[in-house]
């Protein structure tokens, strides 16, 4: 990946009326970069896609693509392909016409489109279906049609708003992965809207977390885990458990608990993910562990969402991750008690 950006924006500012749906985004993404926008309805994302594609115009700021201003040129004269959540595939024309639409459009030579379809065709798994039409395909494969459809002019950047929230689950966890290989192997410098954070996790090379038409935290999948820079983003991707604390003369007192912690005394809250609380024979003595009991156990296949409550954290319910197997070796039920230690270099405080 080069070290100058690909895409550059710099104080994307957009506002309806009174309401300000952007606040000055700044954002650089480097050549062959999958990057995901990540939030809640509503925090900007689409906006910010939108804006990029030139779909909409920002109230200021500047956008370069590739080194050449693209701020104010209308969607025909940027170089990227787009997919949208709905596929917007044309149901009159055929699998083949749909594919060939920008290339027919940009008046090239018949020979080279009719081999240009049968590479995207068979490139997104589905060689042969080039004379159906759209209403005679799955969701999936439609989807599939939209982004051989988007790749047929060869576009520099691959914008994709939200294009599986339509499918069902197991239909969305194939595509993505074979989306993420499509653009690994291109090489195309991609960015995709969500709000699944599961799917941000799975094939971004990083996420841009946004809230209320601000970032607000950019990073990789393995950094906006396990380093979230806000509360929001730490309650917002994965799971956490969130304790009321203080920090007193070196300590985080959390309920009944005394641990060793550095800061300025003050009032502040714990985060904690459920598998950063381990439960297993732990040595007596350490400050960090505690007994809890088990007050229900959600069943999720493989492993289970247990929850406990514990004298030590003033009652305060916490979710911890345990192993179906590890629950059946202990023979552990609602009601059992159960040893936990909670690992302070996981431990995130706001």
């Amino acid at each position: 990946m080069s070290s100058t950006p690909f895409l550059q924006l710099r104080q994307v500012r957009k506002e309806f009326g009174s309401f300000t749906a952007l606040q000055d985004i700044d954002l650089d993404i480097g050549k062959g970069e999958f990057v995901c926008f990540l939030g809640p309805s509503g925090c900007g994302k689409t906006t910010l896609l939108r804006i990029i594609a030139g779909l909409e115009v920002q109230t200021r700021g500047h956008i370069s693509q590739g080194g050449r201003d693209v701020s104010l040129l209308p969607p025909a004269l940027r170089d990227y392909g787009i997919v949208f959540q709905s596929y917007a595939l044309f149901p009159n024309l055929s699998v083949a016409d749909n594919v060939a639409y920008g290339l027919v459009n940009r008046n090239t030579p018949r020979a080279h489109v009719k081999q240009r379809v049968s590479e995207l065709v068979k490139l997104v798994g589905l060689p042969g279906s080039e004379g159906k039409y759209p209403g005679q395909l799955s969701g999936g494969q439609q989807q599939r049609i939209a982004l051989a459809r988007a790749l047929a002019t060869s576009p520099g950047l691959l914008l994709l708003d939200e294009p599986l929230s339509a499918l069902d689950a197991l239909e969305r966890v194939r595509l993505r992965q074979e989306i993420r290989a499509l653009q690994q192997s291109l090489g195309v410098t991609t960015i995709m809207v969500t709000h699944d954070q599961e799917e941000a996790l799975s094939v971004a090379d990083r996420i841009v977390v946004m809230n209320q038409g601000a970032i607000e935290q950019v990073g990789t999948p393995m950094e906006i885990y396990r380093e979230p820079a806000s509360p929001f983003v730490a309650d917002f991707v994965g799971k956490v458990n969130v304790l009321p604390a203080r920090l007193e003369q070196g300590e985080l007192h959390v309920g009944g608990m005394r641990l060793p912690f550095e800061g300025v005394s003050r009032d502040v809250r714990l985060y904690l993910r459920p598998e950063d609380v381990l439960a297993r024979p732990i040595a007596a003595g350490d400050a960090h562990v505690f007994d809890a009991r088990i007050d229900k156990i959600e069943f999720l296949g493989s492993y289970c969402h247990v929850h406990v409550n514990a004298p030590a954290l003033n009652a305060h319910d916490l979710v911890v991750y345990l192993s179906l197997n590890f629950l059946s070796e202990q023979s552990l039920q609602v009601g059992s008690s159960l040893p936990l230690k909670l690992l302070p270099e996981r431990m995130k405080v706001f």
